[in-house]
């Protein structure tokens, strides 16, 4: 209250209410500079990459409202206009010697920026700018940071404001003769373009702040200091990232005699006596930016990089970092210059031309790959399916290409494989879209619709099961009563995909309902289940906070189930145990139960195993891999399972699962199916999940003769799963700085992936193999820059590595306990990070420094529990017939 006083006589003092005032007849000469840093995050701003513009300022009054003091006309003059280096450095790296302003900025642009422009101050607020309707865009920008300067309010307290920003929630706080302004960056209303990566982990954090000091004198401005900061951090690595510092300076030099006023009552006639070209334009910065000079076509690009595209070469990093290049030059595309490159391409490097076509995600883009591809034509199956691959992996997914993929598979689709990956990625584009509050677009109505009525008429399993693996991507809750239904009472493989479409729904989502059927399911309450189902549903009721009876529930049937599923579940406790997983908590409670926790129970033997470790701990991220295998009680592979997830403290990364599945191959040794599985098919097939979303399932042989055909001619050689190129991180952002230059930062991950996996079976030998590959090499790219037309500074960072992780399962069965030998290897993986600051003029004259560190991070095997480690030393020992004990 008393501050407030004391402000109110110092207003009334100094002859206004609430806002600053000039003196008739004043010339009020300021120095100005406007900073621009751009740098590291921590780096010191001594060393950073910028410019700096600097002036003089001319200010006076040219009208006050005669019923109002506080309603005032002021002109404002920029002149004696320098640009410079915003640090010290020597002749040679500095791009401005020898050049003077008129160069650099150019003729016309300084004297556009040197013409005055004309503000009506109310109560401390402009409530109009007054400039020159046809000035480029950039100048009136520069003037409109000058502008915002002079914008104030002499009391405490939070105002909604309209400035070079937009309109955004300020904060002033009031101090005697000083005015601090706090402007919350992320409140700000104005159109900026940009989009950001589906899952958060993938994404970019920015953070911003922006806080002007006054210091006032004799009712008006003595010195203004503006700071604004913009931080972008990579979130799966918070060590990459890019800073933008602008700051602003205005300082009173002096006060001399100046022009009188301008007679009149009302602010137009004052205007048009002034000048008659002045209009009133917005406060709020318009859209300009320079376009590129000597950048080269798109056709041109793709012959620089086109060499490390083929097939072979798709591991290495540069494959990742022309990849992401190729995806930048084909967003400023038209459709014309894309279709050109594609329908001129060989075979041979096609399907990554497809991949990059199908990541730029414009309107160009997806209409020159739609006209391209023919659905009808079974012949460029391959093309389509990385086509419709690359639309499931979608950053950023359109209404439009959602609607375009289900106007194709109610068309005419030759291949039938390629017409059930049509629906599975559009089950993985409603998530994606839903997630991002699309749920109720058209296109996603009409596709949800689609999907649930086929899937309630459908009559053939490959239909059912097609459906319901576009509902294991799409992820709807409305889709919840469905799969239950499938999950309790559909056959085998049906009943199985259900289950572990279920499981992939959020542990919020899984209601009452949802675990009173797990558990009918597991503890087979109507009718007998396939282990692999069981399994399933005990994961499901674990995983999603259970009762204590539940847990003791399951506890309790380990000992009265078969040998193998006996030892699965029971390391399947014990890895929740030891991961501490969020129901550790009850299952500690209930296994002071003596009834539940005995040896005959936890002492049963089989080679069925869960395990989870972490393959990374950091203060960022961290990824844990599991592996479980299930097998049946003669031996043979019944399920294999590997994931990978990745998160951080509020977001996961389902990054990849392989599953191989077998069954009914027990007549192949002459061994006794288990209960419940008697009457299976022989079948051994792969199904993956890559970065949440569920690619469709690939068969290595249906049928006993299928499998005869296949042991016979087999070669060993791995089943190629996924191979291509993926866009990751993909995130973009236009920022307008409160100095008047635009400002804009690109971050895009590629990866360029092999997952291979196959399965070979031994009859000599008695002995089994699976083998899971994964080829990976990420390449990341960022691109933090603040353009002024005349001048670009920025910075690019840069990561690259290329890594494999090896699965391997070997399984000797010819006796019991069969051995089991599991081994998760990673080899070693060259690392690269490099960055490098810039500034350039048009003219082409250029400033770099570039740092950057290279390294081997060493490979290594994963320690798996330590049954695994004993039981490996036996499958490879010398003497496998050891008779000692397994355990």
């Amino acid at each position: 209250l008393v501050s407030s006083k004391m402000l109110f006589v110092f207003a009334f003092q100094t002859g206004h209410t609430t806002g600053p005032s000039l003196n008739n007849d004043k010339l009020y000469q300021f120095a100005y500079s406007a900073e621009v840093y751009v740098d590291r995050v921590k780096a010191s701003l001594q060393k950073s990459a910028g410019y700096r513009i600097s002036s003089g300022v001319d200010v006076n009054l040219l009208w006050r409202n005669p019923d109002n003091d506080d309603d005032q006309l002021i002109k404002v003059m920029i002149r004696d206009v320098q640009v410079e280096n915003v640090n010290e450095r020597p002749a040679a790296k500095n791009i401005f010697k020898g050049k003077s302003t008129e160069k650099i900025i150019g003729k016309e642009y300084l004297a556009a920026l040197q013409r005055p422009i004309v503000l009506e101050l109310v109560r401390g607020k402009v409530k109009n700018f007054y400039s020159y309707e046809n000035e480029p865009g950039f100048t009136q920008n520069i003037k409109r940071g000058l502008a915002s300067l002079f914008q104030l309010q002499l009391y405490s307290g939070a105002a909604r404001e309209v400035d070079i920003s937009g309109n955004c929630n300020t904060t002033y706080h009031v101090r005697q003769d000083q005015v601090t302004k706090i402007k919350a960056l992320d409140s700000c209303e104005i159109e900026n373009q940009g989009f950001t990566s589906h899952n958060q982990i993938l994404g970019v954090t920015t953070k911003a702040t922006s806080a002007t000091i006054y210091v006032l004198e004799d009712s008006f401005i003595k010195s203004v200091k503006a700071e604004e900061n913009y931080v972008f951090l990579l979130n799966s690595r918070r060590k990459t990232g890019a800073k933008i510092v602008s700051k602003q300076r205005l300082e009173l030099k002096s006060v001399q005699a100046g022009p009188g006023l301008i007679a009149g009552k009302q602010v137009a006639s004052v205007i048009k006596t002034l000048d008659s070209s002045y209009v009133a334009v917005t406060l709020v910065a318009e859209p300009a930016k320079a376009e590129c000079r000597k950048c080269p076509s798109l056709s041109e690009h793709w012959q620089s990089i086109r060499e490390y595209m083929y097939p072979e070469k798709l591991s290495n990093a540069e494959a990742a970092r022309s990849f992401l290049s190729f995806i930048q030059n084909i967003r400023k595309a038209t459709k014309e210059e894309i279709l050109q490159i594609i329908r001129s391409e060989n075979k041979e490097l096609l399907p990554q031309v497809v991949d990059a076509v199908a990541s730029a995600q414009t309107p160009e883009s997806l209409e020159a790959i739609l006209e391209f591809l023919n659905f009808k034509d079974a012949s460029t199956s391959t093309l389509q399916e990385r086509f419709l691959y690359a639309c499931g992996f979608a950053s950023h997914p359109s209404e439009m290409l959602l609607q375009s993929l289900t106007d194709t598979f109610k068309g005419d689709v030759a291949n039938e494989e390629i017409r059930e990956t049509v629906v599975i990625v559009m089950g993985a584009l409603i998530r994606k879209l839903c997630e991002r509050e699309g749920c109720k677009l058209p296109a996603v109505v009409e596709a949800k619709r689609l999907i649930l009525n086929r899937l309630e008429k459908a009559k053939k399993d490959d239909n059912v099961r097609m459906y319901l693996l576009a509902l294991k991507n799409a992820l709807l809750p409305e889709a919840i009563p469905v799969l239950l239904k499938y999950a309790e009472s559909g056959e085998g493989p049906i009943s199985n995909l259900a289950a572990t479409a279920l499981q992939r729904y959020d542990p919020s989502f899984l209601t009452k309902e949802v675990k009173e059927t797990m558990n009918r399911i597991y503890h087979q309450n109507r009718k007998v289940h396939e282990k692999t189902v069981r399994t399933t549903a005990a994961a499901i009721i674990l995983n999603s906070n259970p009762s204590y009876m539940e847990v003791k529930n399951i506890l309790l049937s380990i000992g009265e189930l078969s040998l193998e599923m006996n030892k699965y579940m029971l390391s399947m406790i014990q890895d929740i145990l030891h991961f501490e997983m969020p129901s550790s908590k009850t299952i500690r409670q209930v296994l002071k139960d003596m009834r539940a926790y005995n040896y005959d129970r936890f002492s049963k033997t089989g080679s069925s195993s869960a395990y989870s470790g972490y393959i990374t701990r950091g203060p960022d991220v961290s990824s844990t891999y599991s592996l479980d295998i299930l097998y049946s009680g003669s031996g043979i592979l019944r399920r294999s399972n590997m994931n990978i997830h990745v998160f951080d403290r509020n977001a996961e990364l389902h990054a990849s699962q392989v599953v191989i599945e077998a069954q009914g191959l027990e007549s192949i040794i002459a061994a006794t199916p288990d209960e419940g599985e008697e009457n299976l098919d022989s079948f051994a097939g792969m199904s993956a999940i890559l970065f949440d979303v569920q690619l469709r399932p690939v068969t290595f042989f249906q049928g006993y003769g299928d499998l005869m055909s296949k042991m016979l001619s087999a070669t060993g050689d791995p089943i190629n799963v996924v191979k291509g190129l993926i866009l990751l991180t993909d995130h973009s952002q236009e920022i307008q700085l409160q100095s008047g230059p635009r400002a804009s930062t690109e971050f895009l991950g590629g990866l360029a992936i092999d997952i291979s996996g196959g399965m070979e079976f031994s009859l000599w030998y008695r002995e089994s193999k699976t083998n899971v590959k994964n080829r990976v090499a990420m390449f990341i790219a960022g691109n933090t820059e603040v353009d002024s037309f005349f001048i670009k500074t920025g910075m690019e960072t840069t990561l690259e590595v290329e890594t494999a992780l090896d699965f391997i399962s070997t399984v000797q069965f010819s006796q019991y306990p069969f051995l089991v030998c599991m081994q998760m290897d990673r080899l070693e993986s060259p690392f690269r990070r490099y960055v490098t600051k810039y500034e350039s003029l048009p003219s082409g004259r250029r400033y770099t420094a570039k740092r950057g560190k290279a390294e081997l991070l060493a490979g290594n095997e994963f320690p798996l529990h330590q049954e695994n480690s004993n039981m490996c030393r036996k499958v490879f020992g010398a003497k496998s017939d050891s008779s000692s004990s397994w355990f």
